[in-house]
């Protein structure tokens, strides 16, 4: 007849609850309760491992069951509550192989990133994409044992913690503690015999499934922009599942940049269209048509740039605040010889009046040097030499000094 039940009810098993139920049981409640997880609760984590440490010993379990946590108090646990009841992470610590908080970190399955290709029109708009994932899960038909009910064995090589701890030597009177993942059981604790297996998952406890995942993304997200699938990871035995991370990659679109909020397009004009207004369409991201236009007599000169508002890509979760459409213009002057003569001293006159540069008075036609205007050429380099003149008394020559070469 058990005298307390409090060791019992802090695990949420009953008092006859076998060992298995106890490891299962505390390895539940010290991740969900773990500082690293919930800093608030570490006098519950306390209470927990203090209750594992009694009932997993069983010693100290039957000593309980006959005299309660006051006999345990009184000397059971080794003088006066002492030992594990100090240090709580002790017991955590051993538990899941050493290391406390960063133990509890690997305790949690790592994270499945995937890159997901999309357009300038899928972010514009917004879209459901369907994603095929390969996934570990959990072997259904042996509840992740890798067996039958009943049949695992503990390995006697490290006696079902998973670690084997070694004592080496480092010198007169030092020595080191060293925990290494258990050979025997690769680290699992337990061994299976080649007849006690799963036969659906052949004693490896998980299946490689593929799952389908539905994508939602949502007007004005971003390139890079992260969509998370909590939990729906890689599964593994006492192991919380990681995320599934999607990362959005966009597509370069042939018309329009995005910068921020902005949509960024180029335009060009022929020259009859900058002097004498235009009226261009222009297809938006959702399939509508937009007319720009430029009355006649506005001038549009190249390199101008216009914008029109509202017609941006739209906030992301606020979609219907857009930005803006911003139009970089150049213009397309005519071919060489597109007029005749007489047809451009036409347009000549109906031009502004040219603007007559002012002459030196007194000075003849004959004295002007006219210069022809010749195609440039960024990459051609005219070069020179240079001398640098010695004078000696009265006379200059040529001397042997330093010849530059100039650009």
């Amino acid at each position: 007849m058990v005298k307390e039940t409090g060791y019992y009810d802090l695990l949420g098993v009953k008092p006859g609850a076998s060992a298995e139920e106890l490891k299962k049981a505390y390895r539940k409640l010290a991740l969900k309760y773990h500082p690293d997880k919930n800093p608030t609760e570490g006098e519950k984590f306390k209470q927990i491992s203090q209750a594992y440490e009694v009932l997993s010993d069983s010693q100290k379990r039957e000593l309980y069951d006959r005299g309660g946590e006051k006999a345990i108090k009184e000397g059971g646990s080794g003088g006066g509550g002492g030992g594990m009841f100090d240090s709580p992470m002790d017991i955590f610590d051993i538990f899941f192989g050493g290391g406390g908080g960063r133990m509890h970190r690997e305790r949690r399955g790592k994270n499945v990133v995937h890159q997901l290709p999309v357009s300038l029109e899928d972010l514009y708009n917004g879209v459901t994409r369907k994603l095929a994932v390969q996934k570990n899960v959990i072997c259904e038909k042996c509840e992740g044992r890798g067996c039958r009910r009943g049949v695992v064995e503990v390995c006697v090589a490290c006696g079902g913690m998973g670690v084997q701890v070694r004592i080496c030597q480092l010198g007169r009177g030092m020595v080191q503690q060293v925990s290494t993942v258990c050979g025997n059981c690769g680290g699992q604790g337990q061994r299976l015999s080649h007849k006690d297996r799963c036969k659906a998952c052949a004693g490896r406890k998980i299946l490689r499934q593929k799952k389908i995942l539905e994508v939602h993304i949502d007007k004005g997200m971003r390139d890079g922009q992260k969509i998370v699938f909590h939990g729906e990871g890689d599964q593994e035995p006492g192991l919380e599942p990681g995320d599934i991370v999607i990362i959005l990659d966009q597509r370069d679109h042939p018309v329009f940049t995005r910068r921020g909020q902005d949509l960024v397009m180029s335009m060009e004009l022929q020259l009859v269209e900058s002097l004498c207004g235009f009226r261009k369409p222009v297809q938006t991201l959702d399939n509508r048509t937009l007319l720009v236009t430029s009355p006649p007599g506005e001038l549009v000169r190249p390199g101008d740039v216009k914008c029109v508002l509202n017609e941006g890509m739209p906030e992301y979760r606020r979609p219907f605040e857009k930005g803006r459409l911003i139009i970089h213009f150049s213009v397309a002057f005519p071919e060489p010889n597109f007029l005749s003569v007489p047809k451009l001293k036409q347009l000549e006159r109906l031009l502004p009046d040219k603007r007559e540069a002012g002459e030196p008075d007194g000075m003849d036609d004959d004295l002007y040097i006219y210069a022809d205007l010749e195609d440039f050429d960024p990459a051609h380099q005219r070069r020179q030499r240079c001398y640098y003149m010695e004078e000696d008394e009265d006379d200059f020559h040529t001397g042997s000094g330093v010849q530059c070469q100039t650009s």
